[in-house]
């Protein structure tokens, strides 16, 4: 019998892991020819999220869980839960519910067709419209830039074949852009889309900061254009200036007595130019600290325990 993995990240969803949990062991009631393991890593929660976690586990030898020894982030963790799978097929599954569970059956479908790579792409969502359309802008965006093509709107919720997780094992990257990392593979890639629903209970662990690491992730991981717009600029805006300076040069040779200089344009160009070196002086540093990150090394995280776990299996 294949095993499937399915790996759920979680923080302080002592609301939600218990419904993920049954809801995923009813979709497997209905899969008889598959065995399953749902390993549950928890980015040490401080509600009763792993109190609750481990009473399951007790009682389901299918439930494994992970507890990190502190919060290594959003992105680490994951991937790492991802990485300690040991099934012929990993799907991570969120544990808010946003990720619909019942499409578990219809990824493992696609995938005995042949597919290594089968991906829930969200056509829609009853999140905020405003959300999902700046998230639509956002990767609409990437992908201009980016050197390959990312799919849009996808979470990193589907399905991965066990050669696709092997590949992952061997490329080591501490921060990675996990659906980068899908992208930069190249296998054919099998789309379901679906509508997301919205979180019924707990709130979002997500806010700017974690938003705009991911973003910001994206981009230093996969694209060179922000800083080849900075070098094209900075050439253009200094032409600019010699055109400008130029002008006003002649302007004030030939008309001496009455063409003055005046202060606001000194000082509307001195603060745009101010402002535009910052911003590319920022898009740098990202940059500077993506690979600062990349220099050290770390690991992707520091397990506190782990629990129904074999010893034979991955570490």
């Amino acid at each position: 019998m294949k095993l499937i993995s399915i790996v759920t990240p979680c923080y302080n969803e002592e609301e939600n892991v218990e419904e993920l949990y049954l809801q995923v062991k009813n979709i497997f009631s209905n899969l008889p020819q598959y065995k399953y393991e749902h390993i549950f890593i928890d980015n040490a929660s401080k509600d009763k999220t792993v109190y609750i976690l481990k009473a399951i586990a007790k009682l389901d030898k299918n439930v494994k869980i992970i507890v990190n020894s502190r919060n290594f982030g959003h992105i680490r963790s994951p991937y790492y839960g991802v990485l300690q799978a040991s099934g012929d097929a990993v799907i991570p599954v969120v544990a808010d519910l946003q990720d619909p569970p019942h499409l578990i059956s219809e990824f493992i479908k696609k995938w005995e067709e042949g597919y290594k790579i089968v991906l829930g792409v969200k056509s829609q969502s009853q999140e905020s419209p405003t959300m999902f359309a700046i998230r639509k802008m956002y990767y609409d965006f990437i992908n201009r830039v980016s050197e390959i093509e990312l799919t849009k709107n996808n979470t990193g919720f589907g399905l991965y074949d066990k050669s696709v997780i092997q590949i992952l094992r061997e490329i080591n990257d501490p921060y990675p852009y996990f659906r980068g990392l899908i992208s930069e593979i190249g296998f054919e890639s099998y789309k379901i889309e679906y509508n997301q629903p919205s979180r019924k209970r707990g709130i979002t662990k997500n806010n700017f900061y974690t938003l705009y690491d991911i973003a910001m992730l994206g981009i230093t991981n996969h694209s060179k254009v922000p800083l080849r717009i900075a070098t094209m600029l900075g050439f253009i805006m200094s032409l600019v200036s010699f055109l400008i300076a130029g002008c006003y040069l002649m302007l004030k040779l030939f008309f001496w007595n009455s063409f003055t200089l005046g202060t606001a344009p000194v000082v509307v160009g001195l603060f745009f130019f101010a402002s535009v070196q910052l911003f590319f002086i920022g898009i740098i540093g990202e940059y500077i600290g993506s690979i600062h990150t990349q220099v050290l090394k770390k690991p992707l995280v520091i397990e506190q325990e782990r629990i129904n776990f074999e010893r034979k299996e991955l570490l």
